[in-house]
């Protein structure tokens, strides 16, 4: 793209992403991998130097992992074995009677009790790694699949949406010179900044809960640090302004954890922004070491939001990530949402650019993940309550009166039988927070009612209240459920099955040739690819373990149609006397051709 001094050049592309924070350049990877025209304009002149999201739950992994991406962030990325706990301290070390005490500890986030039911369900498991090193990575990656076209210090001076194509003007922040890029889409991946105040969308919730402070901070934690947490709560027994959540954030993990962040509320007299000095002693006294020499790598003042769009979309431009919904860290849904925001609209772009599908298809971006971004909002708002809830029913919350609190801790922490009564009746309180700290089928198990689905009229599986069980099934609108296949002394996951290299998947059970056979014709008749497996016994892919027959609900003579995003489309519980009819008539519903203008 062409600049020259003040004057403007001009670009047309099939679409243009603005934003290149994670859910942008996600977004430029996925339609690299479809084979979708792109051009991604970032203001910023770089990627984020804040850590800020961290948890990379097991949906997103996989969305990585199909697009070859997972290698490179598990790299640098920690484990899951190494923040399987999240724990509740007093501090990490001090002289006084209450200091360094653990409070409770529990397992979460994929790890410890729960690692075996995460590695069943999935090809991958979580991993952490903060936004500051994962963007550099994505970025890379963008900047090799489209040459040329990942543009950082550019920004969006103006857009207007001329029915049939976008045309928008786009500055260089450093030289001021101008392009006109002209689109048929627009994918906002801008944090909600610009284009969503420009097209009147409206962000609708709750828009000021609290304000918190990060500090992104080094230090040499090792003599006192526990190893294996997500992160730690510190609820301090003579201070309750001091409660502060501090996480590992690398690049080492463990023990020998270089970089930090502490995330607390700020007093109301220093609501302006600390001066480093308090910084640095609020950090001191959280931890319990006053000679602790932290190094300020940056700090930042925000507020805590549940705030849903209402809608995304507008004419040509879709939004996703913050531009759509904002919800409080708990649960760590924000960026993991996301990635799946752009995961979901890629390969609907591809089909609709590529003449395979109607405009209509398009609509079903917001059929299907505004919903899911809703109950996030709401799962995290909940949760958030409920932590604080658990705390303040124990009486180790910042609401207990200070003339009680040191007594409390006390009680708690008594070695006698009515301390051990206090720490047991605590413990069951505390396992209620695994709607937030185990919300296994929150991440993996939501479903898409409405939208490029064809539903079958079965109703959907019951749902455990906290969300912490994932019930895998192969009904429309779910997630693929995971196994293992071997095709050929080659270990292969179900979801290597579709994707952008290979479109849809038909899977069907070793008796389901015709379903095979009719896949071709139909592949043919809508010129889209559609790849086919039968799996079990005698058939071309072996079902390692049992588990695909344990999850897949269908007949040896049935078959299950996958979308490139490995959201089930179709299923048909057992054979027909139609099949092409059957997959052509469910592929034409998927694909919104009923949908389009006569």
């Amino acid at each position: 793209m062409a600049e020259k001094g003040t004057g403007t050049d001009a670009v047309e592309v099939p679409v243009l992403i603005v934003g290149g924070g994670g859910c942008g350049l996600a977004a430029s990877v996925f339609c690299s991998d479809h084979g979708v025209g792109h051009l991604l304009v970032e203001r910023h002149a770089g990627t984020s130097a804040i850590p800020k999201a961290h948890y990379h739950n097991q949906r997103t992994m996989e969305i990585l992992r199909q697009h070859g991406l997972y290698e490179a962030v598990a790299e640098q990325a920690a484990p899951v074995e190494s923040f399987a706990k999240v724990r509740w301290l007093t501090s990490l070390a001090g002289d006084r009677p209450l200091d360094g005490r653990m409070i409770h500890e529990m397992d979460g986030f994929g790890g410890g009790v729960l690692r075996e039911r995460y590695a069943a369900a999935g090809p991958v498991l979580p991993a952490r790694l903060p936004q500051s090193r994962l963007e550099p990575i994505l970025r890379r990656h963008a900047e090799r699949r489209n040459p040329g076209r990942v543009l950082f210090g550019r920004e969006l001076a103006g857009l207007t949406d001329e029915g049939g194509r976008v045309v928008a003007t786009v500055r260089d922040t450093a030289t001021g010179a101008t392009t006109e890029v002209t689109a048929r889409y627009v994918i906002a991946a801008d944090g909600g900044r610009t284009l969503g105040p420009a097209l009147g969308v409206e962000m609708r919730g709750r828009p000021a809960l609290r304000r918190i402070t990060t500090v992104y901070f080094a230090a040499d934690l090792s003599p006192w640090w526990r190893e294996g947490a997500h992160m730690t709560h510190f609820l301090n027994p003579y201070d309750p302004g001091l409660f502060s959540n501090l996480f590992e954030m690398g690049p080492t993990w463990g023990k020998r954890c270089e970089e930090w962040v502490m995330h607390f509320h700020l007093p109301p007299d220093e609501a302006a922004g600390p001066d480093e000095d308090a910084i640095v002693s609020r950090i001191r006294e959280v931890l319990g070491l006053p000679d602790l020499d932290p190094e300020l790598l940056g700090v930042t003042s925000w507020t805590v939001q549940g705030l849903l769009a209402d809608g995304y979309r507008r004419g040509r431009v879709l939004f996703a990530g913050d531009a759509a919904h904002r919800q409080p860290p708990t649960v760590g849904l924000g960026l993991n949402s996301g990635v799946q925001d752009a995961h979901n609209l890629a390969w609907k772009l591809a089909a609709v650019l590529s003449g395979r599908a109607p405009d209509g298809l398009l609509d079903s971006y917001e059929a299907e993940r505004r919903p899911v971004g809703a109950h996030n909002i709401d799962w995290a708002l909940s949760a958030a309550a409920h932590n604080q809830a658990i705390l303040g029913a124990i009486g180790l919350g910042a609401t207990t009166p200070p003339e009680r609190r040191e007594r409390m801790f006390a009680a708690y922490f008594d070695p006698s039988p009515l301390g051990a009564a206090e720490r047991a009746r605590a413990a069951e309180m505390f396992a209620t927070a695994r709607g937030g700290y185990q919300a296994h089928d929150l991440e993996i198990g939501f479903a898409y009612e409405d939208g490029a689905v064809g539903p079958d009229g079965v109703p959907p599986p019951a749902r455990e209240p906290l969300r912490d069980v994932y019930r895998p099934t192969t009904r429309p609108g779910h997630r693929l459920p995971h196994a293992w296949l071997d095709h050929g002394g080659r270990r292969l996951s179900t979801h290597d099955l579709a994707g952008p290299g290979c479109g849809f998947a038909l899977l069907t059970g070793p008796a389901g040739s015709p379903w095979c056979e009719a896949a071709a014709q139909v592949a043919e008749k809508f010129s889209i690819p559609i790849s086919t497996a039968r799996i079990g016994d005698g058939a071309e892919y072996a079902d390692v373990d049992g588990r695909w027959a344990a999850v897949r609900q269908m007949s040896d003579e049935g078959a299950v149609l996958v979308r490139p995003d490995n959201h089930v489309a179709w299923r048909c519980t057992d054979g027909s006397e139609d099949p092409s009819g059957v997959l052509a008539d469910a592929l034409s519903r998927v694909l919104h051709h009923d949908h389009a203008p006569r």
